[in-house]
């Protein structure tokens, strides 16, 4: 009887450490195939969608699924690729061929200004001039627009002074304000943000432009900068025709043109420029506004860099 019950214990024993080590063994191959699919998925989240060398017959379905899904990643990437550097050579391509034409039509344009003409041939040369100037602004603004939207100009974040950048946007918007005899008034300030010098002060100047565009003559922009924790807040106010409310969401998208515009210059792409320009660089862009009492547009740029 007492060899029965060893028997028994010694086969009990033995059971239980064969499940022991079954369960420290799964455990382990779980652990192993958790940390192959973990870096997998980090490789891919940084770009490299290619799999390791593996024995696939020891792998489970699941990380095999994976392997598989992230060989069809790679090639999505490649061919991604390959369409972004052809979006990049048409856009090359459509800069380089207009640049030249244009050029020489507003060339040749201001010449035949320099002459005497007959009034009604004045005039015809006049609103060529005009057109081809909207022509080059609209290309050049498409341009840089598709080149934001493909990634091919990319936005270099550095931290700079506020002042500084609306010092170099009031400079270019000068000669427009100063021929409608609009007074801009700009509040001093010591913030700085995280911005690329170059694009922002374009941004900027077009929102100004969209200003002073809207503005009666010898009206008042007023132009001051607000440092919050997280971000600084330009507010550029104007005492325009204002926005409708139902067209404060509308008045960024590419090419919309308010039906209370339509008889002023333009081509509806400046705030989308603008509104894409600052998005890129981490902050956003807003309109408070009521239709025939002005509008006041906000710039947030980041203060910590993201």
């Amino acid at each position: 009887m007492d060899t029965l019950n060893f028997i028994y214990a010694t086969a009990s024993i033995t059971g239980i450490v064969a499940a022991a080590l079954a369960v420290l063994l799964y455990r382990r191959r779980m652990r192993q195939i958790m940390a192959k699919l973990n870096t997998m998925l980090n490789c891919a989240i940084d770009g490299d969608f290619s799999e390791s060398i593996f024995d696939e017959s020891t792998l489970s379905a699941l990380e095999a699924k994976m392997a598989r899904f992230l060989s069809s990643s790679s090639v999505s990437s490649k061919n991604l690729t390959k369409e972004k550097n052809k979006i990049k050579g048409l856009i090359s391509d459509i800069s380089h061929q207009t640049k030249t034409p244009i050029a020489n039509i507003l060339l040749y344009s201001q010449l035949l200004q320099e002459h005497e003409l007959p009034e009604d041939c004045a005039v015809c040369v006049k609103a060529l001039s005009t057109q081809a100037e909207k022509l080059n602004f609209l290309i050049g603004a498409l341009v840089k627009t598709s080149r934001l939207e493909t990634g091919i100009i990319t936005i270099n974040l550095k931290k700079e002074a506020v002042q500084k950048l609306l010092d170099a946007a009031l400079a270019q918007i000068k000669p427009k304000s100063a021929a409608k005899e609009i007074t801009v008034i700009l509040d001093s300030t010591d913030c700085s943000a995280y911005f690329d010098a170059k694009w922002t002060t374009e941004a900027v100047y077009n929102v100004i432009d969209n200003a002073v565009k809207y503005s009666p003559a010898q009206s008042t922009i007023n132009i001051k900068a607000t440092p919050y924790e997280l971000f600084n807040r330009i507010d550029i106010t104007d005492q325009g025709i204002g926005v409708a409310e139902e067209e404060q969401s509308r008045i960024f998208s590419r090419f919309y043109r308010s039906a209370a515009v339509s008889c002023q210059e333009g081509v509806g792409i400046g705030l989308f420029l603008a509104r894409e320009i600052i998005s890129s660089g981490g902050g956003y862009l807003k309109v408070s506004s009521k239709l025939g009492q002005g509008a006041t547009f906000s710039i947030f740029l980041p203060t910590e860099k993201r």
